[in-house]
């Protein structure tokens, strides 16, 4: 086995925002191998986190977020993470299937940040774990995270890109976590996607970030009731997912078909009903960390949203 080891000490002026506060990073602590095995991931997690002879003396993680991500979407992934780290003191474990590697093996980064808190004579620490999986570790993915999940706490996971819904990965690693965030606005061959994605809604809660970038228009179209009782059609320029949940709610509320024209574009811009423009509150685009942020806070299972996919996939 190769492992070599390598380590960065000592305090750094880097500012985050998060949310109303900034968080300074004062300490980051880092180790690398090649061809590891999930306990050499362990141990250097423990010792970078008792590095100077004592824990962080906060360490308040709240959950563990689970991330896949093929190669196509590796930059955007880790720009959220770097959004991510001091919103959610947490254990991030990044797994990077690389299907051109052809070596069965386990390559590691593992990441110990410790944030100050301003106002506070207190520091918490964040903990991000990057699996690059070759060849035949893609498809036990599982076995991999499930050592490394903290106790008693909620595993969130984050997928890139449209799910292989029935294939291994996507499965076993559905059947660890609490809670499963896709954004369905990466995803093809809609709307039939949406159809296959209900089949898991009793297996685990799934969030969408598409569906909460619709959030506002909903609220706007609910506004204009009782006008739109007896809706029969729905306009929307937006990506194609948003168009459809849009249409897939508006049909589960009325309980009833509504037709729906759409025409493509990078972000939802138009909606009518029957020819009404919908107007609704203007606010600023929240970032792709934001949105995840956003989803991370949610625990509960969202039924409007599950009856507008069923309603979207037909």
């Amino acid at each position: 086995m190769h492992c070599p080891r390598t380590r960065s000490v000592g305090a750094t002026l880097v500012g985050r925002v998060a949310g109303a506060r900034r968080a300074v990073v004062a300490q980051a602590l880092t180790w690398s191998g090649e061809d590891v095995t999930i306990a050499d991931v362990e141990r250097q997690l423990a010792e970078l986190r008792y590095d100077d002879g004592s824990a962080p003396e906060l360490r308040t993680s709240v959950l563990t977020h689970i991330a896949w991500v093929p190669p196509e979407w590796r930059e955007a992934a880790e720009a959220v993470l770097d959004e991510l780290r001091e919103r959610h003191p947490s254990r991030t474990i990044a797994l990077f299937p690389d299907p051109a590697c052809e070596r069965d093996q386990i390559d590691a980064e593992v990441a110990v940040e410790t944030f100050d808190l301003p106002g506070l004579e207190r520091r918490v620490a964040t903990e991000v774990v990057r699996l690059r999986l070759c060849d035949g570790r893609t498809d036990r993915p599982a076995s991999i995270v499930l050592p490394l999940l903290i106790s008693a706490l909620p595993v969130f996971l984050r997928w890139r890109g449209r799910p292989d819904f029935y294939a291994g990965p996507f499965e076993q690693l559905a059947d660890v976590a609490d809670r499963l965030v896709v954004d369905t606005t990466e995803w093809d061959g809609l709307p039939g996607a949406l159809g296959e994605l209900t089949q898991f809604f009793d297996l685990v809660v799934v969030s969408d970030i598409a569906w909460a970038r619709t959030a506002r228009w909903r609220q706007a179209i609910a506004g204009l009731w009782p006008d739109v009782a007896d809706a029969g059609e729905l306009r929307v320029e937006g990506p194609e997912a948003e168009a459809l949940l849009l249409a897939g709610w508006l049909r589960s509320r009325l309980d009833r078909g509504v037709s729906l024209v759409h025409e493509a574009a990078e972000t939802l811009g138009a909606v009518s009903v029957d020819g009404h423009d919908v107007k609704p509150v203007a606010e600023e685009p929240k970032s792709a960390g934001d949105l995840l942020s956003d989803q991370l806070e949610i625990f509960g299972r969202d039924r409007i949203y599950e009856r507008a996919v069923a309603a979207a996939a037909h």
